[in-house]
């Protein structure tokens, strides 16, 4: 559980972080050629192993997943303008990776800014986070909206099927994007060109199912990956959720915004994403730079804390309570029916 801070203005945070979001070009392109050429192992290697039986090469496709998330957290870093000093390197790689990792860039790093505007903000719901209702919302909803809220926050749905269809199918032609957004229409339209030139130039080297035996379970797993993380950060029992005029954009990074305490090795794969709190509060901090940040301010680190294991009961939470200030399960609502 956290314990929350006194009320302070932008001024403090902004003075106490703006040491940190300083990127370092030599750290970020050494983070960058080592991942690279160690995913471009690994796909080789899983390659090879199709000569064999292929759980082999499923079992290759956990450390390459995990690579590939490394690469978007660069990728996620260049959208902020925290990878690199120039914007226009952060484009281009950004742009680069874009394709790797399914996620039109210019497109993403859009609706990623209206999250990191308004996370936590109950009266600003709805892109570029996972949908969640109130206690209030769904007792007075239809029964078709209550069946597919369930199903959509249905941890199978939600994990599984979720990622494939978002950054395989919806990623493609996002049709939810607002057509005046030119920029980002262009991003997902080079993103496609750049899929078909790679898909294109596997399909002559090495064969469409020899390809699609390689990437595809890399694709799946780190995509399972990238949605649990980002789930997990933000949808925990004491998240903070407001309405409009009482929210504030400090409380929301530090109250609404988890630590994710995982295994050195598991936070070196992630990119260290796991100081979500830091993040939100302070954008522009490289990911190289936010575990130096927690350990050197101690204010940071008075967080909701969560493990592996206890990050596992987050899955059971599905809507906020506003009369208990946190977020609740299902089977919550049984009792508060037969309370009334």
């Amino acid at each position: 559980m956290h314990k929350p801070l006194p009320a302070v203005e932008s001024k403090y945070w902004n003075s106490l972080l703006a040491a940190y979001a300083r990127p370092v070009n030599r750290k970020a392109w050494f983070q960058l050629l080592t991942t690279a050429a160690l995913f471009a192992l690994n796909w080789y290697l899983m390659l090879l192993s199709l000569r064999g039986p292929y759980w082999i090469t499923l079992l290759a496709a956990l450390p390459a997943a995990g690579l590939l998330t490394r690469l978007f957290i660069f990728q996620h870093d260049c959208g902020h303008g925290a990878f690199f000093r120039s914007r226009v390197v952060n484009n281009l790689v950004g742009g680069a990776l874009g394709v790797l990792t399914l996620m039109p860039y210019r497109y993403w790093r859009r609706t990623h800014a209206v999250h990191h505007g308004a996370a936590g903000d109950l009266d600003r719901r709805g892109l570029g986070d996972i949908a969640t209702l109130t206690v209030r919302e769904y007792l007075e909803s239809s029964r078709w909206a209550r069946f597919k809220y369930r199903a959509y926050r249905n941890p199978f749905v939600l994990l599984v099927l979720g990622p494939s269809v978002q950054f395989i199918l919806k990623h493609r032609l996002p049709l939810d994007l607002p057509r005046t957004w030119k920029r980002e229409w262009a991003s997902v339209m080079w993103t496609n060109l750049g899929l078909v030139a790679v898909i294109g130039l596997a399909w002559a080297l090495i064969g469409l199912e020899s390809f699609l035996l390689v990437q595809a379970p890399i694709t799946l797993i780190s995509g399972t990956l990238g949605v649990w993380l980002f789930y997990v950060q933000h949808q925990f029992e004491d998240t903070y959720w407001r309405e409009h005029p009482e929210w504030d954009f400090h409380r929301a990074a530090i109250e609404g915004s988890s630590f994710y305490d995982l295994p050195a090795v598991l936070h070196w794969f992630t990119g260290n994403i796991g100081f979500h709190h830091i993040h939100h509060l302070a954008s522009r901090i490289p990911n190289y730079r936010l575990k130096e940040c927690f350990r050197q301010v101690p204010e940071l680190q008075r967080v909701t804390r969560l493990t592996v294991l206890s990050s596992l009961r987050c899955a059971r939470l599905h809507l906020w309570d506003e009369d208990e200030g946190r977020l609740v399960g299902f089977r919550h609502l049984g009792a508060l029916q037969s309370g009334a």
